[in-house]
């Protein structure tokens, strides 16, 4: 089977888009990934509506991304904190990806909006692609993608 003979509907791109291809969700993990917890803080934070983020902070909820856990301060209504599971943490390599990929070609020549370094080292983080023998820094001109076997046949 050739690639454009197989079907998307099950391709794992589109299937984590459906989860969190929308830009208020990515800025959501992007807060929670640098200790953003409380909703009234994201809603300060990012600056998006109160129904949009109940709205995104709900579907990754559901989608298993983010739990919550509830707090109360003294004299207050019980609420939630969202933290990430380990699913959400998984993320993380995407909004690094995400973010060295903004560094390189949007911000021009500005310094870096968030300094990420390595805490053994000091060493400024880079995302590369690696192969599961550990040949790391691939281009995409040493990777061959063909349909795997759970690709199905368009149809």
């Amino acid at each position: 089977m050739e690639w454009l003979e197989a079907s998307t509907e099950n391709c794992p791109v589109q299937r984590t888009l459906d989860v969190v291809g929308e830009k208020w969700t990515l800025l959501i993990l992007r807060d929670a990934m640098n200790g953003v917890t409380r909703f009234d803080d994201f809603h300060r934070h990012i600056g998006l509506s109160e129904a949009v983020l109940s709205d995104r902070l709900r579907k990754l909820t559901a989608a298993g991304v983010l739990r919550t856990v509830p707090y109360r301060e003294p004299g207050s209504r019980p609420r939630n904190e969202y933290r990430l599971t380990r699913k959400g943490w998984d993320l993380w390599p995407v909004l690094m990806a995400l973010s060295q990929w903004g560094e390189a070609h949007t911000l021009e020549s500005e310094d870096p909006v968030l300094d990420v370094r390595h805490t053994g080292c000091g060493a400024p983080l880079r995302v590369v692609v690696e192969c599961s023998t550990e040949h790391s820094a691939l281009t995409p001109r040493e990777v061959t993608a063909r349909p795997g076997p759970g690709a199905r046949l368009r149809s």
